[in-house]
């Protein structure tokens, strides 16, 4: 009984996964479009990693449900580059 039971969850494991994405965030472009899709079969979402500004993507995601995001991979992630060699020095407090 006991080896019927463990071929039978052996079974339901192998048949019961699904395969898995390497990556979901493309990092070549720096915006993405998280899309729902619900639907009588559960529905689901995915990601859409192709514009290069959030209002591009916000004009995509326009009626849909969606949202924008900044990719975490992507070239807005790190925040805005400095100039070469531009340094930022803290102000000085005037001596009374």
């Amino acid at each position: 009984m006991r080896l019927a039971a463990s071929i039978a969850l052996t079974a339901a494991m192998f048949l019961g996964a699904s395969p898995s994405h390497a990556q979901t965030y493309d990092p070549r472009w720096a915006v993405c479009m998280k899309v729902f899709n619900g639907g009588s079969l559960g529905g689901g979402e995915w990601i859409d990693c192709s514009y290069t500004s959030l209002p591009q993507c916000q004009a995509s995601a326009a009626g849909r449900a969606a949202m924008c995001v900044i990719n975490p991979y992507g070239s807005l992630a790190q925040g805005p580059a400095r100039a070469a060699g531009q340094t930022y020095r803290r102000a000085r407090k005037a001596s009374h």
